[in-house]
């Protein structure tokens, strides 16, 4: 079946259902919204329990990640982040998912070449490029100082 990329865009978009954008858009909107009070939550907490604010954000920090982290494993933060979308993907807790999904997709090819390999899929990126990003901060940083 030969088709030209205008015909099979019209075949495609004829069949394809609509997105309940507004819907989805909601969804994000009050699951995010959820997760970082929750945060919040937790921060009260930790300040009540009498960590200064540093300790009490990495806290909360590590929380939300180990709790993110136990759900992905659990298979319930893969259902919730299908229905809500960027809602669970902007906070921190869709960074924990996405390092952990990758690792339990391979754990069947063992504990190095498997999950461990896989587990640095997407932090090798993002520690490459956040430390790099920090020395070329800090030598325009020297630079504008001297």
């Amino acid at each position: 079946m030969d088709m030209t990329n205008q015909e099979y865009e019209k075949h495609v978009n004829a069949r394809a259902r609509p997105s309940p954008v507004w819907k989805d858009m909601a969804w994000a909107f009050f699951v995010g919204g959820a997760i970082c009070t929750v945060g919040q939550g937790l921060r009260g907490y930790y300040l009540h329990c009498g960590l200064d604010e540093e300790a009490a954000g990495a806290a909360v920090s590590m929380t939300l990640i180990f709790t993110a982290a136990l759900l992905t494993g659990l298979g319930v933060f893969d259902k919730l982040a299908k229905r809500a979308g960027a809602g669970t993907l902007v906070p921190i807790t869709g960074f924990a998912n996405a390092m952990v999904s990758p690792a339990l997709e391979f754990k069947s090819e063992g504990l190095v070449t498997g999950t461990g390999a896989k587990l640095f899929t997407v932090a090798g990126p993002v520690l490459v490029f956040g430390i790099s990003a920090s020395v070329i901060y800090g030598i325009i940083l020297c630079i504008l100082k001297a």
